[in-house]
This record gives C-alpha cells, sequence and structure tokens, in this order.
C-alpha cells in the first residue's frame, strides 16, 4: 500500500508538488515577495502593508547557488533524522530566478559541497524527508543542473 506524501511538520503551504514550485507571498500595495508565506506584514520596512495586502505568490523553480555548507550536527527538534547514526547532508541558499529572494534548503543525497560552486544552477524538486508507517513527509530540496541544459 502506497504511503500519504504530506509535507514535513511546519511546512504545509510552502510548496507545491506537482509541479515542484516554492509558495511565499507578495505584497499588493508594494508587490515585494516573502518566503515563507507566514507573514503577518509586508517586510518591506519602506511599506506599511499589512495581513490583509499580502496574497499567495507561486515562486520560482530554478535559481543560482549564492552559498552553501554541510550540516555535520544533526539539526534540533523537530528536525528527524532520516538515519541512525546520523548521516550529515548539504544546504544550499539559493537566489530564486525572478523573485529577488534567497531561500535556503537541502541539497538532492548524493550531493556534497565538493559537488558545488558559487554561481552554479540548481532546480527544484519535491522528495522525501523521511517516513513513518503510514507517511513520507516531503520537502523541497535543490538539485544541480548540469552545465549547458
Amino acid at each position: 500500500m502506497a504511503k500519504t506524501r504530506v509535507p514535513a511538520l511546519g511546512a504545509e503551504g510552502w510548496f507545491t508538488d506537482e509541479p515542484p514550485a516554492l509558495v511565499g507571498c507578495r505584497c499588493g500595495r508594494c508587490r515585494t515577495v516573502a518566503f515563507p508565506p507566514t507573514a503577518r506584514f509586508c517586510p518591506n520596512p519602506g511599506c506599511e502593508g499589512g495581513a490583509d495586502d499580502l496574497a499567495p505568490a507561486t515562486l520560482g523553480s530554478t535559481g543560482t547557488i549564492w552559498s552553501y555548507t554541510d550540516a555535520r550536527y544533526a539539526p534540533p527538534p523537530p528536525y528527524v533524522a532520516r538515519t541512525d547514526p546520523y548521516e550529515p547532508f548539504t544546504l544550499a541558499a539559493v537566489e530564486l530566478d525572478g523573485a529577488g529572494l534567497v531561500v535556503l534548503g537541502q541539497v538532492v543525497d548524493g550531493v556534497g559541497v565538493d559537488d558545488l560552486a558559487v554561481g552554479g544552477r540548481v532546480e527544484l524538486m519535491v522528495d522525501t524527508l523521511f517516513e513513518d508507517d503510514d507517511h513520507a513527509y516531503t520537502m523541497w530540496r535543490w538539485r544541480p543542473v548540469p552545465a549547458g541544459a
């Protein structure tokens, strides 16, 4: 029996599965975009937009690596380690195409810091972060785009 795919705890409404895309919010007054879509007021300090001025906005699914690192130590709860013992994973801060935002996320399995470079291109995908008996908990991840693709 197939497990039900659901967003990992805390990430409900932050991304779509098909097609993979991040979901942020956009201020109707000044057009500033924010991620995640949990803002209660416009994040632009020069704007007086409130919660009523914010609307969901689909963000780009591609971008450029701004920075990257690896997580050598397990994050604190509510993080759920996928392996026991804990295995480090790679993180990338990605400047989204067309959004003017930098979004942090895990990189797909099998890609380490030696495989990345600032300025490299990546695309968003939705992948299983961890599973229990009934559910596959999903999260966005970054996947390098091959040069010339």
